[in-house]
């Protein structure tokens, strides 16, 4: 029998991850207020929502609430951002080659980070490694972003796009 968690770890758990997928919700509004995508990665999406729909099953296996509940409402979340994404793609930005992090969500990362580490120690505290290793991917993938993002800064990147002669 697993000891049960701290509900300090795990209201932080449900709080950090839950923020991470809220963190979507800007890249939403945006997607509707111009009516496209642009600036706006795919990817995250996709992953985030097999991530979610994994732990979903693997919660209720477990029978834990902490892990039901926040993959439930993550699930349910980034399929919204995805429909949403489809019904507004013409095509993806690209950010080695345009050397531009505009299409990355510096929020988002951040959210990811925290929620990773989170989750990871929760899992270390369970003794747990099926919660643990999984969510080291999410905290070395911040890193690389956290990188990007310094090693492209936004006040570098062109706001505009130039004109063609």
């Amino acid at each position: 029998m697993d000891p049960p968690p701290l509900p300090l770890l795990s209201g932080a758990c449900i709080a950090c991850t839950l923020g991470m997928f809220a963190a979507g919700l800007t890249d939403l509004r945006q997607m509707f207020r111009t009516q496209s995508v642009e600036n706006i990665q795919f990817l995250p999406f996709l992953t985030t929502d097999i991530n979610n729909l994994s732990w979903l099953s693997y919660g209720c296996l477990k029978q834990d609430w902490t892990l039901i509940t926040v993959n439930t409402i993550g699930a349910a979340l980034q399929s919204l951002y995805i429909l949403v994404y489809f019904c507004f793609s013409p095509e993806k930005a690209k950010i080695v080659r345009t050397r531009s992090t505009r299409c990355l969500s510096f929020p988002l990362t951040v959210a990811t980070f925290l929620a990773s580490a989170s989750w990871t120690l929760y899992g270390f505290q369970l003794s747990d490694l099926y919660i643990m290793v999984p969510n080291i991917p999410g905290i070395v993938t911040s890193i690389l972003r956290f990188w990007l993002f310094w090693q492209f800064p936004l006040d570098h990147d062109k706001l505009y796009k130039p004109l063609q002669a």
